[in-house]
């Protein structure tokens, strides 16, 4: 008898809270919004999992925990915490992302700068409510859109609020096609949304090729910060580019990308053990996230309408929402919603432009902190 209550004593019955019960919920509402809204279902299927996984209670001490030293989940999690999973996801990202739109369309980069405005904007609030400099600076990173790069800067910066800043920063990269239209929508016209854009110019293969290389060499020159994030980023998109190196680039933007893409979501999801992640400064920090997240996109949109105000050829305002790093979801969500304007008005290569640039941008923002703090 004494076996089988110990053996009772153990398991997930006796040691259940309403905190548990509660962050079961939120997992499986993030499976549920990733397979019947198709809401970013690579990264919420695996987030939505591993916080089932890590709230199934139980006593301390059997090393299966995520928080407990030599588990295997504790080992697969040192990619999270050590920050060397975002920058293999960047090289993935790489191999998969095409700079011929914005090479074609190189004005438009200001827009995927002008959409990390949230990004400082939320850094100033966060002071405002009582984080340090270098917490508020890892917070802020939720206004890219950047899961990697803000699990990166928080690594550095916040590890003691990991979790709370990576589930915020996936959930609002998910929810694009439901945050960002209602700000479009509020800040543009229906003549505005209905601008037609030229087309884009072709670019030469050796523009393609020469720009990760002296890309990457004049951000790093100017922010060291970066290096590691737009190193990979760069160098996968080499890859792609050179036409030389097909199933390094092949590898990379499947099987690699998706292994660490797995291993990422499962453990930073199975990070949110509710007597952990359930405090007043997680409501902060997602309250923080949903600010950044109106901020940066605002910021787009108007920078978009200020410089049509001394440019001929007009841009179409719904783009500058492209600026946040949320690749290539960004840029659907704004071409969609031109579409439903003007079926006929295709803005995705247009959008495009914006929305790798913010990649760019918010890689650089975090390495202007990382480099300050």
């Amino acid at each position: 008898m004494n076996l089988l209550l110990n053996f009772l004593q153990s398991g997930a019955f006796f040691n259940f809270t309403w905190g548990n019960f509660f962050m079961l919920f939120v997992g499986m509402l993030f499976v549920a919004l990733a397979i019947s809204k198709n809401y970013e279902p690579l990264l919420l299927v695996p987030i939505g999992f591993g916080i089932i996984l890590g709230n199934i209670p139980f006593i301390p001490g059997m090393e299966i925990g995520l928080y407990e030293e030599g588990s295997v989940l504790n080992i697969l999690y040192n990619g999270v915490e050590k920050g060397w999973y975002p920058p293999l996801i960047f090289l993935g990202v790489g191999a998969l992302t095409d700079f011929s739109a914005m090479l074609s369309y190189p004005r438009l980069i200001v827009l995927g700068a002008a959409a990390q405005m949230g990004i400082f904007i939320t850094f100033m609030l966060g002071i405002a409510f009582g984080f340090t400099q270098e917490t508020s600076a890892a917070i802020s990173i939720i206004g890219g859109a950047d899961g990697p790069t803000s699990i990166f800067l928080a690594s550095k910066m916040a590890p003691q609020y990991l979790g709370a800043i990576s589930i915020a920063a996936y959930s609002y990269m998910a929810m694009i096609p439901l945050i960002q239209p209602p700000i479009v929508k509020l800040l543009t016209t229906k003549k505005e949304r209905l601008i037609r854009m030229k087309p884009s110019k072709p670019v030469s293969k050796r523009m393609r090729v020469m720009f990760p290389v002296f890309g990457f060499i004049i951000t790093a020159c100017f922010v060291p910060g970066a290096i590691t994030l737009l190193g990979m980023l760069f160098f996968g998109n080499l890859l792609k580019e050179s036409g030389v190196t097909d199933r390094l680039a092949n590898t990379a933007k499947t099987a690699f990308i998706d292994i660490i893409t797995i291993l990422l979501g499962l453990t930073v999801g199975a990070s949110t053990d509710a007597s952990r992640f359930l405090t007043p400064e997680s409501i902060k920090i997602f309250v923080m996230g949903a600010f950044a997240f109106a901020f940066s996109t605002a910021g787009g949109v108007m920078f978009a309408k200020i410089m049509n105000l001394f440019v001929k050829d007009k841009i179409n305002p719904i783009i500058g929402a492209a600026g946040v790093s949320a690749v290539p979801a960004a840029a659907r969500v704004a071409h969609v919603m031109a579409s439903r304007e003007d079926p006929t008005n295709f803005l995705i290569m247009h959008a495009m432009a914006p929305n790798v640039a913010g990649v760019i941008g918010s890689a650089v923002a975090a390495g202007i902190f990382l480099a300050s703090f």
